[in-house]
């Protein structure tokens, strides 16, 4: 026997086998991870999309389907001209500590308890000032109505906005499965090579010329355009389905 070629077809075949265990590996982690997003509860057609597409969902999709009624909304005072300073500037990064930061602005913004930093809106990508949207129950943000904190040398000097007053305006229906509006948007909507980076449900509607407006359940995509220093955001009415794009 040729030993020294039969080490040789050993050695290879161990290669092999550890090829092939290596990639076993890598796609039983790939599976879990997008089991533990939520890609498991999507269609065959919507991950089908997915792929012919290549969109990439970098967010866990929610699983929640609460059951939420329409809301109306006001401002009780007038928007201010232009970005009022505060007379104590805040540390800027008490903005990821909505505790602290409400602490520390509640003497000059009283209701500062009552809103929810936005990562991804306009206000939030590096502008100088951070975006807040009003809460409904201490948990759905109103997307219509912002706050704006305004930043300077990492302290927060300035706000604009005016106070919010939310009320129900009908009776609450359970809200469309996150799972199916992704899957509206990746089968109808979004472009080839869409990222999808964030996923919350909240309220919005369009606005009239009226001291009283109204919001209705959505759950908002927000999607990194191709060139990655843009993004787009997608409301999908939890009710109907229907889809507001930019």
């Amino acid at each position: 026997m040729d030993w020294g070629r039969a080490k040789n077809v050993l050695i290879y075949a161990f290669l092999l086998l550890n090829l092939v265990l290596g990639y076993q590996l890598w796609n039983d982690v790939r599976e879990q991870q997008g089991a533990s997003l939520g890609f498991d509860s999507l269609s065959e057609s919507t991950q089908r999309a997915m792929e012919e597409k290549n969109i990439q969902v970098l967010t866990s999709v929610p699983a929640d389907t609460p059951s939420l009624p329409k809301i109306s909304y006001r401002y009780t005072h007038k928007t201010p001209d232009g970005p009022v300073r505060l007379a104590a500037p805040a540390d800027s990064k008490l903005i990821f500590a909505p505790g602290d930061l409400a602490a520390a602005l509640r003497s000059e913004i009283p209701d500062i308890g009552d809103y929810s930093y936005d990562a991804f809106a306009a206000g939030g990508s590096g502008d100088g000032s951070f975006t807040l949207h009003p809460l409904f129950e201490d948990q759905w943000p109103l997307f219509n109505a912002s706050l704006e904190l305004f930043y300077t040398d990492q302290k927060i000097t300035a706000y604009l906005g005016a106070p919010v007053e939310i009320q129900e305006a009908g009776a609450a229906t359970e809200v469309l499965p996150a799972q199916k509006a992704l899957g509206t948007l990746v089968e109808n909507y979004l472009p080839e090579g869409a990222v999808v980076k964030e996923i919350v449900l909240g309220f919005y509607g369009q606005t009239f010329d009226s001291e009283t407006q109204v919001a209705a359940p959505v759950w908002r995509f927000t999607v990194e355009n191709g060139d990655s220093s843009s993004y787009s955001v997608y409301y999908v009415q939890g009710a109907s389905g229907d889809v507001i794009s930019p």
